[in-house]
């Protein structure tokens, strides 16, 4: 496990609030509202909404951030995504790049009906797969007012390309010939499939990214099972849906979310740094790339002593006025 991870880490400064609100596909969209405790009266506040890396919940990376930006004084959401964790959808796990998408415009929504939130001042912070998620939503909600990502990935590029581009067009078609071949076995009621995600145990053959994520999500450090899902099951997205991904392109148009910030934060050994890298290339200003030295991918998912908490508060504190 590594050093400084505080992953389910609590605050005295901030009260928790189990909320649901629908989005507009009136599915619940289940999240946790961080309000700190010193919050005064008839004052409105700026919110930050937090969301979840791809295949995770609430309780795995954005519950954590949810509760420092808290501290800042910040009024946080961290939510889970449609067909994860404690939020609605049929089956579980399914991968719909547009529903999630949704999910963040809809946290705007219920947010602007609270009486302790500046409506105005709304922004988001994406983990790993939820950046590409944040910045999809963002592109065409003008109510979210600032985007950071930390260690994102281009869900849609992962999966047409994999990682540095190491997926060939022979192996794309082959896993989207796989799908197609489960879509028939679900539909005359076989059992349902699941793909990628993170290993359930190690080899000698393991290579390092398999253990990198393996040692959060299948140790005590980060390792938590919703009610919706089974040990076998978390972090893996159904083989029949997870080809949508590759009709996800977030970064297309990227630009026009200018004049809103952006802030890319990527660790200087991440293997998911050329999703950040492309993303700030396309932005517009004003937008920033921030490295953070000797930081993995997973790294800034709870290592306190490495996620930079203080460029966050500084961004939002800049950004949500």
């Amino acid at each position: 496990m590594k050093y400084g991870a505080d992953n389910f880490y609590k605050s005295n400064a901030v009260t928790v609030e189990r909320v649901s609100f629908k989005n507009q596909f009136n599915m619940e969209v289940v999240g946790n509202l961080f309000i700190p405790k010193d919050v005064a009266q008839n004052t409105q506040y700026p919110v930050i909404i937090v969301g979840h890396p791809m295949g995770a919940t609430k309780e795995q990376g954005a519950n954590l951030y949810a509760t420092k930006m808290a501290e800042q004084g910040f009024v946080t959401l961290s939510i889970d995504l449609s067909f994860w964790g404690e939020s609605a959808g049929e089956p579980r796990h399914t991968v719909s790049p547009d529903i999630y998408t949704e999910d963040f415009s809809a946290a705007v929504d219920y947010l602007r009906s609270l009486p302790l939130v500046d409506a105005n001042n709304i922004g988001i912070i994406g983990i790993c797969g939820s950046g590409s998620f944040a910045i999809s939503a963002a592109k065409i909600d003008p109510r979210i007012k600032a985007i950071a990502t930390v260690s994102m990935y281009d869900m849609g590029a992962a999966n047409r390309n994999a990682l540095n581009h190491s997926l060939t067009p022979e192996q794309r078609q082959q896993i989207i010939t796989q799908a197609a071949q489960q879509r028939d076995v679900e539909f005359l009621g076989g059992k349902t499939q699941y793909t990628g995600g993170t290993v359930h145990e190690l080899t000698e053959n393991s290579n390092a990214i398999e253990r990198e994520f393996y040692d959060f999500y299948r140790t005590a450090r980060g390792e938590f099972t919703p009610k919706s899902a089974s040990p076998q099951t978390t972090t893996h997205p159904t083989l029949s849906s997870n080809v949508k991904f590759m009709n996800f392109y977030p970064f297309n148009d990227i630009e026009t979310i200018s004049p809103r910030p952006m802030l890319f934060i990527a660790g200087e050994n991440a293997h998911s740094i050329e999703f950040s890298q492309d993303a700030y290339q396309r932005a517009a200003e004003p937008k920033e790339l921030y490295i953070v030295p000797s930081a993995e991918h997973v790294d800034l998912y709870d290592r306190t002593d490495l996620i930079p908490f203080e460029k966050l508060m500084l961004f939002f504190k800049t950004a949500l006025k």
